[in-house]
């Protein structure tokens, strides 16, 4: 499958890694927070969350999901295949609709108690860092496959459209997960378009109230229309506590525990 003339899984895969690698690159040598836990054992653990995820499906979403716009425009399927407007402006609004269809998907992980069961998994991290980025249960990972393959196909989103933002989702999925803070003079000009670290960090806070706020993962827009924007943290950036408050031991950087988590008692922060 090719995208601009290069291979599209092969594409991803560089520019994905890469960030990773730089990113991992900043925290080491500039954190902007001592870590709670041992870095090697929620690593191991987060990174062989990952790997499994990987199993199910998430090396291959960009281009499972390139492959059903693909099939879309070739079938005619889905709002933009019907409408024709100018290539820029489809892609334009695809990559639009796409990102406001994750800030609902996020916005409903946390308000549904069967999808909070698989997607608190992620929350129960008591650290913030690149690896926090790859920490999702292989069951919401699957499920969110197959809401994504819904919404590509209704809006019949451009194989381009798809592409560009699968990959920048996901450089900025660990690019806002990052140990690392933007310099002040530039936080709030970064902030009014994509979500930061900082931004994000608030979401990952044990206060509820906080944790139930800044849903965005690419454009800050959504957060702020929605009314679930929310600037700092109440003890800010250096202070908050990062996790859920029934779950601050050492039993969210344990893998076994981590994928049974979804079994277990349902409780919130």
């Amino acid at each position: 499958m090719q995208v601009f003339g290069l291979d599209a899984p092969l594409a991803a895969f560089a520019i994905i890694a890469a960030t990773f690698v730089i990113f991992a690159a900043i925290e080491f040598a500039v954190p902007f927070r001592a870590l709670t836990q041992s870095k090697p054992r929620r690593w191991l653990t987060n990174l062989a969350l990952f790997a499994i995820d990987t199993l199910a499906l998430r090396l291959l979403v960009p281009v499972v999901l390139v492959g059903m716009a693909a099939l879309a425009e070739t079938r005619g399927w889905g709002l933009f295949n019907m409408l024709g407007w100018p290539a820029w402006l489809e892609v334009t609004l695809a990559i639009l609709a796409l990102d406001l269809a994750l800030y609902l998907q996020h916005w409903a992980t946390h308000r549904v108690p069967l999808l909070w069961r698989m997607h608190r998994v992620h929350h129960v991290d008591r650290d913030f860092d690149i690896t926090t980025a790859a920490r999702f249960h292989p069951f919401e990972i699957l499920l969110s496959m197959l809401y994504k393959l819904a919404i590509v196909t209704l809006l019949g989103a451009p194989v381009l459209a798809v592409f560009l933002f699968e990959v920048v989702f996901t450089m900025l999925t660990i690019f806002n997960h990052s140990n690392t803070r933007l310099p002040q003079r530039i936080e709030p000009a970064v902030r009014a378009l994509i979500v930061t670290p900082d931004m994000h960090r608030v979401h990952h806070s044990v206060v509820e109230r906080e944790t139930n706020s800044n849903y965005g993962t690419m454009l800050s827009l959504w957060d702020r229309l929605f009314g679930t924007y929310r600037a700092e943290p109440e003890a800010g950036q250096e202070g908050v506590r990062i996790g859920l408050g029934e779950y601050q031991d050492d039993q969210p950087a344990r893998l076994g525990w981590s994928l049974l988590l979804p079994f277990v008692s349902n409780r919130r922060s």
